[in-house]
């Protein structure tokens, strides 16, 4: 290549990412698949009936939970394959009574058993990848010791995770560790696996930081994605500082920064609704919040 040709083509490049930010700006839908999670559905309902309503109130797609019944799981993937909506993702369940960051190896083989299970769920219905809490930090817990027992831990479902094609997200959440986005991208980076990547909670990292800044931090180690608000209040009463999780674009989040920080590290996988969920009325004003973050509004 010649200067001038060089020159030309970084012009390109540079006129191409001027048109994208434009358009951003503009307010066009990230190529991101709108999700909610199972359990935000009406219970009364069976999963067929669940997974109809989630597509009807303008979803796309569903993050299950960990399902050991076997003849429940196949249920399950027949709703999902007759509703027309697929499942992307796995919460696993055992994590948090069971952390992988125990000393006491029973406890850790418990969890390893859990997320077995979860992996195999995925396989089963389709989905890309397995949410999970990696450890638990607390007067027993070390931070270093839960960096490790955990890491180590994980080493030994990457194996099933491979054999599956199923990845193991490791999400941000209240647990006292990974308090930080270089933290998290080195805890990541250490175990070196195209299976293991993060699961970004949005609302959750607020206490430590800004969202947008998480995003561009991690970039492509991001996998899966979930979507609450969080805010910060001063008590009438009391006058104390209150947190509290609200719903969407009514917190503390700065949606139009979390939309450019999507757009600039090219995301293109989903973002799942974690919220009390409740009838039609309200799944539908839930889905149509996200519609307006999905856009820049």
């Amino acid at each position: 290549m010649n200067r001038r040709r060089f020159f030309h083509t970084v012009a390109a490049a540079g006129a191409a990412s001027s048109s994208l930010g434009t358009a951003r700006a503009a307010g066009s839908r990230l190529p991101i698949r709108k999700g909610v999670l199972i359990t935000m559905l009406p219970k009364q309902l069976k999963p067929l009936d669940q997974f109809k309503l989630a597509r009807e109130v303008g979803f796309e797609v569903i993050q299950a939970a960990t399902t050991p019944d076997q003849q429940k799981a196949l249920e399950i993937k027949e709703a999902s394959q007759a509703a027309g909506i697929p499942i992307v993702s796995v919460m696993n369940m055992d994590h948090w009574k069971y952390p992988l960051s125990s000393s006491d190896p029973a406890v850790v083989e418990r969890s390893i058993k859990g997320m077995q299970t979860s992996l195999r769920n995925a396989h089963l219905w389709g989905a890309k990848d397995v949410l999970l809490v990696p450890g638990v930090v607390n007067a027993e817990t070390r931070y270093q010791d839960c960096w490790e027992r955990s890491q180590k831990a994980i080493r030994k479902l990457l194996p099933l995770a491979q054999q599956l094609k199923v990845v193991i997200a490791v999400e941000n959440v209240w647990n006292k560790f990974l308090l930080s986005p270089l933290e998290f991208a080195r805890y990541i980076d250490e175990v070196n696996s195209p299976w293991l990547k993060a699961f970004l909670d949005v609302g959750n990292m607020v206490l430590y930081g800004y969202p947008q800044d998480w995003i561009r931090t991690l970039g492509k180690r991001i996998v899966d994605v979930h979507l609450k608000d969080f805010r910060f209040r001063r008590d009438p009463k009391t006058r104390q500082r209150v947190a509290e999780f609200v719903p969407l674009r009514e917190g503390d989040v700065d949606w139009k920064a979390v939309y450019r920080a999507f757009a600039e590290i090219g995301y293109r996988g989903a973002a799942t609704v974690e919220l009390p969920g409740g009838d039609r009325a309200a799944l539908q004003e839930i889905s149509r919040r996200v519609d307006l973050i999905l856009t820049g509004a």
